[in-house]
């Protein structure tokens, strides 16, 4: 059985436990605060959920989900990491995060700074552009007419793949946006941040993306 370690276990790294554990994985949680404060988040979840600390949450998963604020990005262990695909949910908020010069010149993307930090781990955006709720709410099976895509990016084919695999299994049709340099075009305040989209629609916002 897969197992997905988390670190992070907000709103959007509950939402996606939740669908995860909906479709037969295991989910390994983590947050800064240490295991014990989790207690009744994994009584919620299940049998098939435990809590960690982040290194042991990133050692567990045989992929694994950083949903954690961009500010704080910086401090995951690597160690743990290297080998491993990493979905990266993270936003760039100035407001709540500090302004990141290389990101305000457009030096590096969001995703693209925790690749940075963390070397030998092969990291895909995903599950920045919808809320938490939506993660379970939005969900329709395969080939239903309409239904919603997400974005994703990598510059790692096989990371590419997982997650598009995953993302059909909980619901949603994939857009690759390509390598990371690229992914920007689905960051806060571009056409395609937010809104419900199907593929065809998603490629069509993403093309309209201009970088401020």
């Amino acid at each position: 059985m897969t197992t997905i370690g988390f670190i992070g276990s907000g709103h959007i790294g509950s939402s996606v436990a939740r669908a995860a554990l909906a479709h037969g994985y295991d989910v390994v949680m983590s947050n800064s605060r240490g295991p014990e404060t989790l207690t009744e988040l994994i009584e919620e979840l299940g049998p098939h959920a435990s809590a960690a600390t982040s290194s042991d949450a990133a050692a567990a998963g045989d992929f694994v989900v950083v949903t954690v604020p961009l500010k704080s990005a910086l401090e995951i262990p690597v160690a743990p990491l290297v080998g491993k695909i990493v979905i990266d949910t993270n936003n760039y908020y100035f407001e709540r995060d500090g302004h990141i010069a290389e990101i305000d010149n457009h030096q590096i993307t969001v995703s693209g700074l925790l690749q940075r930090h963390l070397v030998g781990a092969k990291v895909a955006k995903g599950f920045n552009h919808i809320q938490a709720l939506q993660i379970l709410s939005d969900a329709q099976p395969a080939g239903t007419p309409g239904r919603r895509a997400l974005a994703t990016a990598s510059d790692f084919p096989e990371a590419v793949e997982l997650v598009t695999h995953f993302f059909d299994e909980i619901g949603f049709d994939t857009v690759n946006i390509g390598s990371l340099d690229e992914s920007w075009r689905i960051d806060r305040d571009t056409p395609a941040y937010g809104g419900r989209f199907d593929a065809e629609q998603l490629r069509a916002k993403l093309a309209e993306a201009v970088r401020s």
